[in-house]
């Protein structure tokens, strides 16, 4: 079975917004087996879709999209390969997964537009020494992006 209809593992973190993967997660890209993947370490933290709240009536932050957005959000973050290629896997990832072609369509076309902001704010967080592979895994409910940066 591939890693990617797997059941993905999260735990919500106390900011109310990002969430932490408890276990790791991938995506062979093209077909099961295929020799390409993402690999998604555990301890990544994800925001899943980023939707301004506008269009949330459209789409939302989590729903048959969301695996894919996990492993969006991690091509974004490493940005091992460009940003184009992190599009396509991320539409190829919806469809896997049965999201309407409309929805696909119109969230493919929203990252390819509007992307570019998180792609260079992840460049920014990187610079600045944030990572989103957390240093541990939350242990309470009042752990935040930032307190999981060290090892405390």
């Amino acid at each position: 079975m591939s890693k990617f209809t797997d059941i993905l593992e999260v735990s919500p973190l106390a900011d109310g917004k990002t969430w932490v993967l408890r276990k790791g997660f991938g995506y062979d890209i093209g077909k099961e087996g295929s020799g390409d993947s993402v690999d998604v370490p555990p301890k990544f933290m994800t925001d899943f879709a980023s939707v301004p709240r506008l269009f949330r009536i459209l789409v939302s932050k989590w729903g048959k999209h969301g695996n894919a957005t996990v492993i969006h959000d991690y091509c974004y973050w490493t940005q091992e390969r460009c940003r184009k290629e992190s599009d396509e896997i991320f539409r190829e990832a919806m469809e896997v997964f049965g999201v309407p072609a409309w929805k696909v369509f119109l969230i493919y076309w929203a990252v390819r537009l509007c992307g570019w902001g998180a792609w260079r704010g992840n460049i920014r967080k990187k610079q600045a020494g944030w990572n989103r592979v957390a240093a541990r895994f939350p242990t309470k409910a009042t752990d935040t992006p930032d307190s999981l940066q060290s090892e405390q």
